[in-house]
């Protein structure tokens, strides 16, 4: 097959990564999320990886917002590109942390493979398929 009999169909695949990994990332993020200040805490340990050793609990409570409402956004495809840097911070300091850990390659990998996608997809854009779009559009209507 030729590359050209894909290219109609380029937005549908980028539609269907940002629905997967948004669904996985918010997955996730929920229990995080709603796991209160104790967990919080445990998971905002991870900024002393980077040398931050101050506030674990704000901090984890800013990576479970991020892992969770930055899969929702996503997901819709809105506000794609700064929920896009969110993540990939969260997924470079989880990787920091797990290296910091001496956690072996398939505790790091995941971190590091989800960091150089959403790095990938900062490049691509959301898509047709995306709130973004959809307003962006609008806008541009208007005027």
């Amino acid at each position: 097959m030729r590359r050209r009999d894909f290219a109609p169909y380029h937005h549908i695949g980028i539609l269907i990564l940002r629905i997967g990994l948004g669904i996985m990332m918010m997955l996730h993020g929920y229990p995080k999320l709603f796991g209160g200040p104790e967990m919080w805490a445990d998971l905002g340990t991870a900024t002393q990886s980077i040398g931050i050793d101050f506030a674990p609990v704000f901090f984890g409570f800013m990576a479970s917002i991020t892992e969770f409402f930055g899969g929702l956004f996503l997901l819709l495809g809105l506000f794609f590109r700064p929920a896009l840097l969110f993540l990939i911070i969260v997924m470079i300091v989880a990787a920091a942390s797990h290296i910091a850990a001496g956690d072996g390659f398939t505790d790091i990998s995941h971190s590091v493979e989800l960091a150089i996608v959403f790095t990938g997809m900062l490049f691509i854009g959301a898509g047709e398929y995306s709130l973004d779009n959809k307003l962006n559009n609008r806008n541009r209507r208007r005027y």
